[in-house]
Protein backbone atom coordinates (compact mmCIF):
# COMPACT_ATOMS: atom_id res chain seq x y z
CA UNK A 1 0.00 0.00 0.00
CA UNK A 2 1.24 3.65 -0.71
CA UNK A 3 1.52 5.34 2.58
CA UNK A 4 -0.77 8.15 4.05
CA UNK A 5 -3.61 7.32 1.08
CA UNK A 6 -7.07 6.70 3.21
CA UNK A 7 -9.89 4.97 1.39
CA UNK A 8 -12.93 6.91 2.04
CA UNK A 9 -15.68 4.45 1.99
CA UNK A 10 -18.69 6.98 2.56
CA UNK A 11 -20.44 7.34 -1.14
CA UNK A 12 -17.88 5.83 -2.57
CA UNK A 13 -18.26 5.46 -6.43
CA UNK A 14 -17.46 2.85 -8.85
CA UNK A 15 -14.84 4.85 -10.80
CA UNK A 16 -13.29 6.28 -7.02
CA UNK A 17 -13.23 2.30 -6.22
CA UNK A 18 -11.32 1.48 -9.31
CA UNK A 19 -9.32 4.50 -9.47
CA UNK A 20 -8.23 3.36 -5.45
CA UNK A 21 -7.71 -0.40 -6.80
CA UNK A 22 -5.84 0.75 -9.79
CA UNK A 23 -3.60 2.98 -7.90
CA UNK A 24 -3.01 0.93 -4.78
CA UNK A 25 -2.52 -2.65 -6.24
CA UNK A 26 0.35 -3.63 -8.13
CA UNK A 27 -1.47 -4.33 -11.37
CA UNK A 28 0.12 -6.87 -13.89
CA UNK A 29 -1.45 -6.05 -17.14
CA UNK A 30 -0.30 -1.84 -16.49
CA UNK A 31 3.24 -2.75 -15.04
CA UNK A 32 4.54 -5.92 -15.72
CA UNK A 33 6.57 -8.33 -14.10
CA UNK A 34 6.78 -6.20 -10.66
CA UNK A 35 2.91 -7.33 -10.00
CA UNK A 36 3.85 -11.02 -9.61
CA UNK A 37 3.70 -12.88 -6.77
CA UNK A 38 5.70 -15.60 -6.72
CA UNK A 39 3.56 -17.48 -4.56
CA UNK A 40 0.12 -18.41 -2.94
CA UNK A 41 0.39 -16.72 0.11
CA UNK A 42 -2.03 -13.97 -0.25
CA UNK A 43 -4.58 -15.68 -2.06
CA UNK A 44 -5.00 -18.26 0.61
CA UNK A 45 -5.53 -15.30 3.19
CA UNK A 46 -7.83 -13.55 1.48
CA UNK A 47 -9.55 -16.95 1.21
CA UNK A 48 -9.28 -17.27 4.92
CA UNK A 49 -11.46 -13.46 5.36
CA UNK A 50 -13.80 -14.35 2.43
CA UNK A 51 -14.63 -17.50 4.06
CA UNK A 52 -13.30 -20.15 1.53
CA UNK A 53 -15.89 -18.87 -1.25
CA UNK A 54 -13.82 -21.49 -3.58
CA UNK A 55 -15.07 -24.83 -2.31
CA UNK A 56 -19.00 -23.84 -2.69
CA UNK A 57 -19.27 -23.86 -6.21
CA UNK A 58 -17.77 -26.40 -9.14
CA UNK A 59 -15.17 -25.47 -11.75
CA UNK A 60 -13.33 -26.17 -14.46
CA UNK A 61 -10.09 -24.36 -14.53
CA UNK A 62 -8.04 -23.64 -18.23
CA UNK A 63 -4.39 -22.39 -18.59
CA UNK A 64 -2.26 -22.69 -21.19
CA UNK A 65 -0.35 -19.91 -23.37
CA UNK A 66 -2.39 -19.22 -26.31
CA UNK A 67 -6.14 -19.83 -26.45
CA UNK A 68 -7.13 -20.28 -22.79
CA UNK A 69 -9.65 -16.99 -23.17
CA UNK A 70 -11.55 -18.04 -26.29
CA UNK A 71 -11.50 -22.12 -24.48
CA UNK A 72 -12.89 -20.49 -21.28
CA UNK A 73 -15.62 -18.58 -23.20
CA UNK A 74 -16.65 -21.24 -25.43
CA UNK A 75 -16.63 -23.80 -22.72
CA UNK A 76 -18.97 -21.26 -20.63
CA UNK A 77 -21.00 -20.46 -23.36
CA UNK A 78 -21.72 -24.45 -24.30
CA UNK A 79 -22.19 -24.88 -20.44
CA UNK A 80 -25.00 -22.38 -20.34
CA UNK A 81 -26.77 -23.65 -23.61
CA UNK A 82 -26.96 -26.70 -22.05
CA UNK A 83 -28.62 -24.61 -18.90
CA UNK A 84 -26.28 -24.29 -16.71
CA UNK A 85 -26.01 -21.18 -14.64
CA UNK A 86 -22.53 -20.44 -15.28
CA UNK A 87 -19.45 -18.30 -13.68
CA UNK A 88 -16.96 -17.04 -15.76
CA UNK A 89 -13.68 -15.80 -14.90
CA UNK A 90 -10.97 -14.58 -17.37
CA UNK A 91 -8.37 -11.63 -18.06
CA UNK A 92 -7.38 -8.78 -18.63
CA UNK A 93 -10.52 -7.16 -19.37
CA UNK A 94 -10.58 -4.64 -22.98
CA UNK A 95 -13.08 -1.68 -22.26
CA UNK A 96 -14.35 -2.68 -18.94
CA UNK A 97 -12.82 -4.71 -15.43
CA UNK A 98 -16.28 -6.59 -15.28
CA UNK A 99 -15.61 -8.22 -18.28
CA UNK A 100 -13.20 -10.22 -15.97
CA UNK A 101 -16.02 -11.60 -13.91
CA UNK A 102 -19.49 -12.51 -15.51
CA UNK A 103 -22.41 -15.30 -15.09
CA UNK A 104 -24.43 -16.41 -17.78
CA UNK A 105 -22.85 -13.72 -19.57
CA UNK A 106 -23.89 -10.54 -17.55
CA UNK A 107 -20.97 -8.44 -15.79
CA UNK A 108 -20.66 -8.27 -12.24
CA UNK A 109 -22.71 -5.45 -10.93
CA UNK A 110 -20.52 -1.71 -10.17
CA UNK A 111 -22.22 -1.56 -7.02
CA UNK A 112 -20.66 -5.11 -5.70
CA UNK A 113 -17.54 -4.31 -6.39
CA UNK A 114 -17.83 -1.30 -4.49
CA UNK A 115 -19.24 -2.83 -1.91
CA UNK A 116 -16.65 -5.69 -1.91
CA UNK A 117 -13.81 -3.02 -1.64
CA UNK A 118 -15.48 -1.36 1.07
CA UNK A 119 -16.35 -3.98 3.46
CA UNK A 120 -13.04 -5.86 2.75
CA UNK A 121 -10.42 -3.05 2.54
CA UNK A 122 -9.04 -2.90 6.02
CA UNK A 123 -7.69 -6.93 4.86
CA UNK A 124 -5.95 -5.43 1.67
CA UNK A 125 -4.24 -2.96 4.02
CA UNK A 126 -2.99 -6.10 6.19
CA UNK A 127 -2.51 -8.76 3.48
CA UNK A 128 -1.70 -6.29 0.91
CA UNK A 129 -2.64 -8.18 -2.31
CA UNK A 130 -1.93 -7.49 -5.94
CA UNK A 131 -4.39 -6.38 -8.13
CA UNK A 132 -5.07 -9.92 -9.60
CA UNK A 133 -5.46 -11.65 -6.23
CA UNK A 134 -7.98 -9.32 -4.70
CA UNK A 135 -10.01 -9.88 -8.41
CA UNK A 136 -9.79 -13.27 -8.11
CA UNK A 137 -11.12 -12.94 -4.45
CA UNK A 138 -13.99 -10.91 -5.86
CA UNK A 139 -14.59 -13.21 -8.27
CA UNK A 140 -15.09 -16.45 -5.98
CA UNK A 141 -17.33 -14.47 -3.48
CA UNK A 142 -19.52 -13.43 -5.94
CA UNK A 143 -20.27 -16.89 -7.62
CA UNK A 144 -20.65 -18.14 -4.32
CA UNK A 145 -23.27 -16.07 -3.10
CA UNK A 146 -24.50 -16.12 -6.65
CA UNK A 147 -24.67 -19.95 -6.58
CA UNK A 148 -23.25 -20.78 -10.21
CA UNK A 149 -24.04 -24.65 -10.95
CA UNK A 150 -20.34 -24.45 -12.05
CA UNK A 151 -17.20 -21.71 -13.09
CA UNK A 152 -15.05 -21.50 -15.79
CA UNK A 153 -11.93 -20.08 -14.08
CA UNK A 154 -8.87 -18.58 -16.86
CA UNK A 155 -5.53 -18.87 -15.53
CA UNK A 156 -4.00 -15.81 -15.36
CA UNK A 157 0.19 -16.43 -15.71
CA UNK A 158 1.41 -19.77 -15.75
CA UNK A 159 -0.35 -22.41 -13.83
CA UNK A 160 1.46 -23.54 -10.53
CA UNK A 161 1.85 -20.24 -8.77
CA UNK A 162 -1.04 -18.25 -9.92
CA UNK A 163 -4.12 -16.78 -7.85
CA UNK A 164 -6.40 -19.23 -9.52
CA UNK A 165 -4.86 -22.03 -8.34
CA UNK A 166 -6.74 -22.81 -5.46
CA UNK A 167 -9.47 -24.99 -6.68
CA UNK A 168 -10.56 -28.32 -7.26
CA UNK A 169 -12.08 -28.63 -10.41
CA UNK A 170 -14.44 -30.72 -12.06
CA UNK A 171 -11.91 -31.10 -15.06
CA UNK A 172 -8.22 -29.00 -15.78
CA UNK A 173 -7.37 -27.92 -19.15
CA UNK A 174 -4.30 -26.73 -20.62
CA UNK A 175 -4.52 -25.32 -24.17
CA UNK A 176 -1.24 -24.49 -25.69
CA UNK A 177 2.33 -24.15 -24.50
CA UNK A 178 4.49 -21.44 -26.52
CA UNK A 179 6.98 -19.07 -25.46
CA UNK A 180 5.73 -16.19 -23.43
CA UNK A 181 6.54 -14.13 -20.12
CA UNK A 182 9.97 -16.14 -20.21
CA UNK A 183 11.36 -14.10 -17.82
CA UNK A 184 9.00 -15.17 -15.26
CA UNK A 185 7.91 -18.78 -16.33
CA UNK A 186 11.23 -20.00 -17.81
CA UNK A 187 12.87 -19.79 -21.18
CA UNK A 188 12.37 -23.14 -22.33
CA UNK A 189 9.22 -24.63 -23.44
CA UNK A 190 9.77 -28.03 -20.90
CA UNK A 191 10.16 -25.10 -18.78
CA UNK A 192 7.00 -23.12 -19.42
CA UNK A 193 4.83 -26.38 -19.20
CA UNK A 194 6.30 -27.11 -15.86
CA UNK A 195 4.90 -24.35 -14.43
CA UNK A 196 1.12 -24.64 -16.69
CA UNK A 197 1.29 -28.33 -15.41
CA UNK A 198 1.09 -27.11 -12.30
CA UNK A 199 -3.17 -27.34 -12.28
CA UNK A 200 -3.05 -31.08 -12.88
CA UNK A 201 -4.37 -32.45 -9.63
CA UNK A 202 -4.56 -35.69 -7.77
CA UNK A 203 -7.71 -37.43 -9.20
CA UNK A 204 -8.88 -34.66 -11.50
CA UNK A 205 -8.70 -35.39 -15.51
CA UNK A 206 -7.06 -33.04 -17.40
CA UNK A 207 -6.88 -32.54 -20.91
CA UNK A 208 -4.09 -31.05 -23.04
CA UNK A 209 -5.03 -29.21 -26.25
CA UNK A 210 -1.75 -30.10 -28.25
CA UNK A 211 0.68 -32.95 -28.21
CA UNK A 212 3.85 -31.80 -28.60
CA UNK A 213 7.28 -33.56 -28.58
CA UNK A 214 9.19 -31.08 -26.32
CA UNK A 215 6.27 -30.98 -23.85
CA UNK A 216 4.37 -34.29 -23.75
CA UNK A 217 6.39 -36.22 -21.15
CA UNK A 218 5.84 -32.68 -18.86
CA UNK A 219 2.59 -33.44 -18.73
CA UNK A 220 2.45 -37.45 -18.39
CA UNK A 221 4.66 -37.42 -15.64
CA UNK A 222 2.77 -34.31 -13.62
CA UNK A 223 -0.44 -37.01 -14.39
CA UNK A 224 1.35 -39.93 -13.38
CA UNK A 225 3.07 -37.99 -9.96
CA UNK A 226 -1.08 -36.74 -9.23
CA UNK A 227 -2.38 -40.10 -10.28
CA UNK A 228 -5.03 -38.65 -12.33
CA UNK A 229 -6.13 -39.28 -16.24
CA UNK A 230 -4.65 -37.34 -18.94
CA UNK A 231 -6.52 -36.86 -22.17
CA UNK A 232 -4.95 -35.45 -25.31
CA UNK A 233 -7.50 -33.69 -27.58
CA UNK A 234 -6.30 -34.86 -30.77
CA UNK A 235 -6.93 -38.85 -29.46
CA UNK A 236 -10.68 -37.64 -28.44
CA UNK A 237 -11.50 -35.52 -31.70
CA UNK A 238 -10.23 -33.80 -34.48
CA UNK A 239 -11.79 -30.80 -35.97
CA UNK A 240 -10.45 -28.72 -39.45
CA UNK A 241 -11.58 -25.69 -40.92
CA UNK A 242 -13.69 -25.63 -44.15
CA UNK A 243 -13.67 -21.65 -45.09
CA UNK A 244 -14.65 -18.40 -43.57
CA UNK A 245 -17.93 -17.07 -44.25
CA UNK A 246 -20.07 -13.97 -43.89
CA UNK A 247 -23.52 -14.90 -41.98
CA UNK A 248 -25.65 -11.88 -41.34
CA UNK A 249 -22.92 -9.71 -41.80
CA UNK A 250 -20.88 -11.56 -39.18
CA UNK A 251 -17.73 -12.89 -40.27
CA UNK A 252 -18.06 -16.68 -39.62
CA UNK A 253 -16.08 -19.84 -39.30
CA UNK A 254 -17.22 -23.04 -40.98
CA UNK A 255 -15.46 -26.53 -39.42
CA UNK A 256 -16.20 -30.31 -39.76
CA UNK A 257 -15.72 -32.46 -36.59
CA UNK A 258 -14.07 -35.59 -37.32
CA UNK A 259 -16.91 -37.94 -36.29
CA UNK A 260 -19.37 -35.98 -38.69
CA UNK A 261 -19.58 -35.17 -42.55
CA UNK A 262 -22.09 -31.66 -41.36
CA UNK A 263 -20.58 -28.22 -41.71
CA UNK A 264 -20.86 -26.34 -38.78
CA UNK A 265 -20.41 -22.53 -37.72
CA UNK A 266 -18.38 -21.17 -35.23
CA UNK A 267 -18.91 -17.15 -34.66
CA UNK A 268 -15.13 -17.03 -33.61
CA UNK A 269 -13.77 -16.97 -36.93
CA UNK A 270 -9.99 -16.94 -36.61
CA UNK A 271 -9.02 -20.60 -38.21
CA UNK A 272 -7.12 -21.13 -34.87
CA UNK A 273 -10.02 -21.76 -33.21
CA UNK A 274 -10.25 -25.30 -34.74
CA UNK A 275 -7.92 -26.29 -32.17
CA UNK A 276 -9.97 -24.45 -29.64
CA UNK A 277 -13.11 -26.04 -30.97
CA UNK A 278 -12.05 -29.59 -30.87
CA UNK A 279 -11.10 -29.01 -27.43
CA UNK A 280 -14.53 -28.22 -26.26
CA UNK A 281 -15.86 -31.41 -27.42
CA UNK A 282 -13.29 -33.22 -25.90
CA UNK A 283 -13.62 -31.60 -22.96
CA UNK A 284 -17.67 -32.14 -23.27
CA UNK A 285 -17.30 -35.86 -23.96
CA UNK A 286 -14.87 -36.15 -20.48
CA UNK A 287 -17.50 -33.84 -18.41
CA UNK A 288 -20.46 -36.33 -19.50
CA UNK A 289 -18.13 -39.50 -18.48
CA UNK A 290 -16.22 -38.12 -15.13
CA UNK A 291 -18.70 -35.70 -13.66
CA UNK A 292 -22.45 -34.62 -13.14
CA UNK A 293 -22.65 -32.37 -15.88
CA UNK A 294 -24.19 -33.65 -18.61
CA UNK A 295 -23.81 -32.16 -22.27
CA UNK A 296 -25.47 -32.77 -25.58
CA UNK A 297 -23.81 -32.68 -29.50
CA UNK A 298 -26.70 -29.96 -30.43
CA UNK A 299 -26.09 -27.62 -27.03
CA UNK A 300 -22.47 -27.64 -28.56
CA UNK A 301 -23.01 -26.71 -31.82
CA UNK A 302 -25.58 -24.46 -31.19
CA UNK A 303 -23.41 -22.61 -28.97
CA UNK A 304 -20.54 -22.45 -31.02
CA UNK A 305 -22.52 -20.06 -33.04
CA UNK A 306 -22.93 -17.63 -30.58
CA UNK A 307 -20.29 -17.79 -28.04
CA UNK A 308 -19.63 -13.39 -28.17
CA UNK A 309 -23.23 -13.04 -27.94
CA UNK A 310 -23.50 -15.55 -25.12
CA UNK A 311 -20.35 -14.40 -23.78
CA UNK A 312 -18.73 -11.16 -24.24
CA UNK A 313 -15.90 -12.36 -26.10
CA UNK A 314 -14.31 -9.65 -28.16
CA UNK A 315 -11.14 -8.97 -29.80
CA UNK A 316 -10.43 -13.07 -31.52
CA UNK A 317 -10.03 -12.26 -35.02
CA UNK A 318 -12.91 -9.70 -34.93
CA UNK A 319 -14.23 -7.66 -38.06
CA UNK A 320 -14.14 -3.92 -37.45
CA UNK A 321 -15.05 -2.48 -40.53
CA UNK A 322 -15.54 -2.88 -44.17
CA UNK A 323 -13.89 -1.31 -47.06
CA UNK A 324 -11.69 -1.30 -46.14
CA UNK A 325 -12.13 -3.91 -44.16
CA UNK A 326 -10.70 -3.60 -40.45
CA UNK A 327 -9.63 -6.61 -38.52
CA UNK A 328 -8.88 -7.24 -35.08
CA UNK A 329 -6.81 -9.87 -32.95
CA UNK A 330 -5.60 -9.93 -29.47
CA UNK A 331 -2.57 -12.88 -30.85
CA UNK A 332 0.19 -11.20 -28.75
CA UNK A 333 3.59 -13.00 -28.59
CA UNK A 334 4.95 -15.83 -31.37
CA UNK A 335 2.84 -18.42 -32.08
CA UNK A 336 -0.03 -16.00 -31.78
CA UNK A 337 1.12 -13.79 -34.56
CA UNK A 338 2.01 -17.15 -36.53
CA UNK A 339 -1.64 -17.44 -36.22
CA UNK A 340 -2.67 -14.42 -37.35
CA UNK A 341 -0.70 -14.59 -40.28
CA UNK A 342 -2.30 -17.58 -41.50
CA UNK A 343 -5.66 -15.62 -41.68
CA UNK A 344 -4.07 -13.05 -43.16
CA UNK A 345 -3.05 -15.17 -46.67
CA UNK A 346 -6.55 -16.54 -46.13
CA UNK A 347 -8.10 -12.71 -46.16
CA UNK A 348 -8.50 -11.63 -49.84
CA UNK A 349 -7.11 -7.49 -49.88
CA UNK A 350 -5.22 -5.56 -52.36
CA UNK A 351 -3.70 -3.45 -49.76
CA UNK A 352 -2.25 -4.93 -46.54
CA UNK A 353 -2.22 -1.82 -43.17
CA UNK A 354 -0.82 -3.24 -40.07
CA UNK A 355 -1.58 -0.81 -37.05
CA UNK A 356 0.86 -2.41 -34.65
CA UNK A 357 1.50 -1.74 -31.13
CA UNK A 358 3.63 -4.29 -28.16
CA UNK A 359 4.32 -4.09 -24.83
CA UNK A 360 7.60 -4.12 -23.42
CA UNK A 361 8.19 -7.17 -21.75
CA UNK A 362 7.80 -9.49 -25.01
CA UNK A 363 10.50 -10.81 -27.52
CA UNK A 364 9.94 -7.61 -29.57
CA UNK A 365 12.32 -8.40 -32.11
CA UNK A 366 11.31 -12.12 -32.81
CA UNK A 367 7.81 -10.80 -33.18
CA UNK A 368 8.89 -8.18 -35.74
CA UNK A 369 10.70 -10.98 -37.55
CA UNK A 370 7.45 -12.65 -38.48
CA UNK A 371 5.77 -10.24 -39.57
CA UNK A 372 5.28 -9.07 -43.93
CA UNK A 373 7.65 -6.55 -45.15
CA UNK A 374 4.86 -6.20 -48.20
CA UNK A 375 2.95 -3.92 -45.49
CA UNK A 376 1.93 -0.44 -44.61
CA UNK A 377 3.20 -0.11 -41.08
CA UNK A 378 1.29 2.55 -38.64
CA UNK A 379 3.21 2.35 -35.49
CA UNK A 380 1.83 2.89 -31.99
CA UNK A 381 1.67 2.94 -28.14
CA UNK A 382 -1.09 1.62 -26.07
CA UNK A 383 -1.97 3.78 -22.95
CA UNK A 384 -0.61 1.57 -20.12
CA UNK A 385 2.55 1.86 -18.92
CA UNK A 386 4.08 -1.69 -20.01
CA UNK A 387 3.64 -0.51 -23.70
CA UNK A 388 6.99 -0.07 -26.18
CA UNK A 389 7.51 3.74 -26.83
CA UNK A 390 6.60 4.15 -30.51
CA UNK A 391 9.93 5.27 -31.45
CA UNK A 392 11.70 2.84 -30.67
CA UNK A 393 9.28 0.35 -31.94
CA UNK A 394 9.80 1.98 -35.22
CA UNK A 395 13.52 1.99 -34.57
CA UNK A 396 13.37 -2.23 -34.02
CA UNK A 397 10.98 -2.73 -36.78
CA UNK A 398 13.22 -1.12 -39.34
CA UNK A 399 15.98 -3.63 -38.45
CA UNK A 400 13.59 -6.28 -39.76
CA UNK A 401 12.79 -4.20 -42.72
CA UNK A 402 9.32 -2.88 -41.74
CA UNK A 403 8.77 0.54 -42.94
CA UNK A 404 6.00 2.93 -41.48
CA UNK A 405 4.78 6.38 -39.59
CA UNK A 406 4.94 6.48 -35.86
CA UNK A 407 1.16 7.67 -33.53
CA UNK A 408 0.98 8.69 -30.14
CA UNK A 409 -1.96 6.69 -29.87
CA UNK A 410 -3.45 3.53 -31.33
CA UNK A 411 -6.63 5.51 -32.22
CA UNK A 412 -5.03 8.14 -34.59
CA UNK A 413 -3.01 5.42 -36.13
CA UNK A 414 -6.17 3.45 -36.70
CA UNK A 415 -8.01 6.77 -37.84
CA UNK A 416 -4.95 7.26 -40.43
CA UNK A 417 -4.79 3.83 -41.70
CA UNK A 418 -8.75 3.95 -42.71
CA UNK A 419 -7.99 7.00 -44.52
CA UNK A 420 -4.72 5.85 -46.47
CA UNK A 421 -6.48 2.58 -47.32
CA UNK A 422 -8.29 1.22 -50.51
CA UNK A 423 -11.81 0.20 -49.98
CA UNK A 424 -10.65 -3.15 -51.09
CA UNK A 425 -7.14 -3.16 -48.67
CA UNK A 426 -7.30 -5.16 -45.10
CA UNK A 427 -6.20 -3.20 -42.05
CA UNK A 428 -4.85 -5.35 -39.34
CA UNK A 429 -5.11 -4.01 -35.58
CA UNK A 430 -2.73 -6.19 -33.05
CA UNK A 431 0.54 -6.82 -31.75
CA UNK A 432 -1.27 -6.80 -27.99
CA UNK A 433 -4.46 -7.06 -25.92
CA UNK A 434 -4.13 -3.55 -24.90
CA UNK A 435 -3.72 -2.43 -28.53
CA UNK A 436 -7.02 -4.02 -29.67
CA UNK A 437 -9.01 -2.99 -26.39
CA UNK A 438 -8.61 0.50 -27.67
CA UNK A 439 -10.23 0.01 -30.72
CA UNK A 440 -12.80 -2.97 -30.10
Amino acid sequence: MAKNCKFVTLNMTYKKTLDYLFAQLPMFHRIGAAAYKANLDNTYALMDVLKQPQTKFKTIHVAGTNGKGSTSHMMAAVLQEAGYKVGLYTSPHLKDFRERIRINGKMISQQKVVNFVNQHQKHFDKIKPSFFEWTVGLAFDYFAEKKVDIAIIEVGLGGRLDSTNIITPELSIITNISFDHTNLLGNTLELIAGEKAGIIKKDIPCLISERAILTEEVFINKAKKEETLLFFTEDLVKVKAVKQTFKKGKLNLVYKVSSSKKEMLCDLPGTYQTKNIATIYAACAILNSFSDFKIGLTKIEKALTKVTETTGLKGRWQVLNNKPLVIADTGHNEAGIKEVLKNIKLTPYKNLHIVLGIVNDKDVNKMLSLLPKKAIYYFCKASIPRALDEKELQLLAAKHKLIGTIFKTVSKALATAKKTAHKDDLIFVGGSTFTVAEVV
